[in-house]
């Protein structure tokens, strides 16, 4: 154990996409995005502490869809790191990763968690590395772990990998649900019937719940027929947010999780318990986007 080390417990949030527009396809295949999105209190919590050995445990509702071994993003992470500053100013670490938030859902997960344990470790290990060291660092391990490293209201381009903070974006009030589904986003992808949609409008002047639900209104998750067409189940869990009078409602990412804007934390709180009352098998949650002054970590 060293003592340069110290232990921290780090949030590992949900993203969400409130807008996907697809604009084109790379030569190598990537697809270029622009998206709206933004971070949730609600997630994956990330514990790391000194240890005699390198150790990753998981726990949470979800940890039994996870894989403990050298394929979780949280160990990549870690590696990634190591190469990077050297084994000497690396010690070994226990990581435990508690799962709340369903696998291969759409709301960046496994990214978060990648994202979670690069900030972590970059404090417990003291290493003297700035945010766009860790962010070339993250798209190593994927396209959204940059966005996820961020953790702010903002705007992906790109790949994912050009992100643009959005400034004065408040706090809303989301219900997130998902019918129990796993979808895979290559498939979605796949599926996509057009690739060369129009870019995102731009953001009104004034952000605030009713601006930014008229904003949506005009935009899209062009990822979302597709989806829908392979998983039908993702319709019944927008119905349920609708019957459950969300201001506006949309799926996130590739899918399955959707999402249910609200005009108050109490309202979306009332509408998860109905949905929850309803759908008891389903993965629901009643919680707050971070504002652009927040960041995801304790």
């Amino acid at each position: 154990m060293d003592a340069g080390t110290q232990a921290g417990t780090w949030l590992a949030p949900a993203k969400i996409n409130l807008a996907l527009h697809v604009t084109g396809r790379r030569a190598d295949g990537y697809h270029l995005l622009e998206s709206l999105a933004v971070f949730t209190r609600f997630g994956d919590r990330v514990e790391i502490e000194p240890a005699e050995t390198d150790r990753l445990s998981i726990s949470g509702k979800y940890a039994p869809a996870v894989p403990a071994d050298d394929s979780n993003l949280v160990v990549k992470a870690r590696e990634a790191l190591r190469r990077e500053a050297g084994s000497h100013a690396t010690p070994p670490v226990a990581i435990n990763l508690e799962k709340n938030l369903p696998v291969a859902s759409g709301v960046g997960g496994g990214s978060s968690d990648a994202a979670a344990v690069l900030r972590g470790l970059v404090q417990t290990w003291r290493l003297d590395i700035d945010d766009a060291e860790l962010a070339r660092i993250g798209l190593s391990l994927g396209a959204d772990v940059p966005m996820c490293l961020a953790a702010r209201p903002l705007i992906a381009r790109g790949v994912g990998d050009e992100i643009s903070a959005v400034e004065g974006f408040p706090a809303l009030a989301l219900v997130l649900v998902n019918p129990g589904i796993a979808v895979c986003t290559p498939e979605v992808f796949k599926a996509l019937a057009s690739r060369d949609n129009e870019a995102l409008p731009p953001l009104p002047g004034k952000l605030d719940f009713h601006t930014i639900r008229n904003w949506l209104e005009a935009t899209r998750n062009d990822l979302e027929p597709a989806a829908r067409a392979i998983q039908p189940a993702i319709g019944e869990a927008l119905k349920a947010l609708r019957k459950a009078d969300a201001g506006f409602a949309r799926m996130s990412g590739s899918g399955a999780t959707c999402f249910g804007l609200f005009e108050t934390g109490n309202v979306a709180k009332r509408a998860a318990l109905d949905i929850r009352r309803r759908h008891p098998d389903w993965f629901v949650a009643a919680t707050r986007s971070m504002e652009a002054d927040a960041h995801g970590q304790d």
